[in-house]
Formats: structure tokens, C-alpha cells, sequence
């Protein structure tokens, strides 16, 4: 009897180790420091970019370090992808369908406005090629690694169940948060869209679940992102 193929979802005690590490940096440190880099470089150096540019850079460089630190999480994913084609592709497949059923459904519901629609809108009339390659390709891939590769990754060692759950509502509080506590000051009727980002991230967290590559669920992603994209358009 052959063993049982080590999933690419489990991750080295050092990997989770480094990957928390900079996952944190990501969500308290980072966009601080993009914050303060972006003014000194606009008022000290009149040095002025779009949004979407400076974003460009911003998440490239970021990319870059998550690609060095998850780089055995991507290849294992890889050998996973062509190992188990058919169940990444069905993955990938539902995923992208049942997102989109959802989607409309949850779209009949009286929620708020979404902010990030109109945030894509203005930065793509600025900036398109920028905010197409920000949105579709770099924020995908390094969320992916962050929520589903690390977070998921993380707690599949004690339970599946716990990861799937954690790996959903922690995408949706990462997305809801920064609308609630704004500049502007705290908004909690932002939290309903909870309910309008669900589908997504339940999407994404199964078809990793289900594939087991982070390849599929990128690809999902990038999808997702490039129909919401469209839409706000």
C-alpha cells in the first residue's frame, strides 16, 4: 500500500515561523512605512506618483520577499498542480462559478456601497496598465500566499476544519477593517459588506482546500479580481 502524498498545504515549522513574521510586518508595519515613504517623497523631493504606480511598486517588492520566503510552499504547489490537474481545474472551475452565483445573489441585498469598486474605477482612469497589474496579478498571488498558504497552512496541522474557517473570516476581516476604521473615523455599517466579500473568500479557501495546489487558487483569484475589476468599470 503506497503512503499518503504529503499535501503542499503543510508547511515547515520554519516556514510558518519566517511567514508569520512577515505576514504581520504586512498588515502593521508596511503600510505605515509606504505611508510615510510616499509623503517625504512628495513633499521633501516633489516627487509624485499615481496611486496605483506607487502600489506597483509597493506590492512588487513585497511580492519578491514573499516569493523568496514561501518559495518551497510554490514549488511543492506546483508539483501539486500537474499531479492533480483534474481536481485543481474542477477546483478552480466551481470556485470561479459558484463565487459568481453567489456574487449575484448576495448582490440583491441592500449593503453599502462598495468603497474598493470605486477606489479601482478612479486609480484605473489615472493609471490603467498600474492598477491592472496591481489588482490582477500581484495582489492575488501574495494574498494567496499570506491567507490561504500561511494562515490556512499555519492551523491544517491541528485541524481542517479551524483552518478553512480561520483562512475566511480572516480575508474578510482584512478586507472590512480598514473600511470600518478609516480616516474619516470608525463606520461599523461597513462590516454588512462582510457578506458581499464571503462569497470570494470562501471560494478562494475551498478551492485550495479542495485542490490542495496555491497555484489553482491564484489563478482563481486573479480571476475574481479581474471580474470585479470589469464590473466597477
Amino acid at each position: 500500500m503506497y503512503p499518503r502524498r504529503k499535501r503542499s498545504t503543510e508547511l515547515s515549522r520554519g516556514e510558518i515561523a519566517r511567514g508569520w513574521v512577515f505576514f504581520l510586518l504586512y498588515l502593521f508595519v508596511f503600510p505605515v512605512l509606504m505611508g510615510q515613504i510616499q509623503a517625504l517623497l512628495s513633499l521633501r523631493f516633489h516627487f509624485f506618483l499615481q496611486p496605483a504606480e506607487f502600489s506597483l511598486i509597493y506590492y512588487f517588492l513585497l511580492l519578491c520577499a514573499a516569493l523568496v520566503l514561501f518559495w518551497g510552499l510554490l514549488r511543492r504547489g506546483f508539483d501539486t498542480l500537474l499531479d492533480d490537474l483534474p481536481e485543481n481545474l474542477f477546483a478552480f472551475v466551481a470556485g470561479l462559478v459558484g463565487a459568481g452565483v453567489l456574487h449575484f445573489l448576495v448582490g440583491l441585498l441592500p449593503l453599502p456601497e462598495d468603497p474598493y469598486a470605486l477606489a479601482y474605477r478612479e486609480q484605473f482612469a489615472a493609471a490603467p496598465a498600474a492598477t491592472a497589474v496591481v489588482l490582477v496579478v500581484l495582489m492575488p498571488l501574495l494574498e494567496e500566499l499570506l491567507f490561504r498558504g500561511l494562515l490556512y497552512g499555519s492551523l491544517r496541522w491541528y485541524s481542517r476544519g479551524l483552518a478553512c474557517a480561520a483562512s475566511v473570516v480572516g480575508y474578510l476581516l482584512f478586507l472590512t477593517l480598514p473600511l470600518v476604521f478609516s480616516p474619516e473615523g470608525v463606520q461599523p455599517s461597513y462590516l454588512l459588506l462582510a457578506v458581499w466579500y464571503l462569497p470570494m473568500s470562501a471560494a478562494l479557501t475551498w478551492c485550495y482546500d479542495y485542490g490542495g495546489s496555491i497555484w489553482s487558487a491564484a489563478g482563481l483569484h486573479m480571476a475574481l479580481n479581474a471580474a470585479s475589476l470589469l464590473l466597477a468599470l
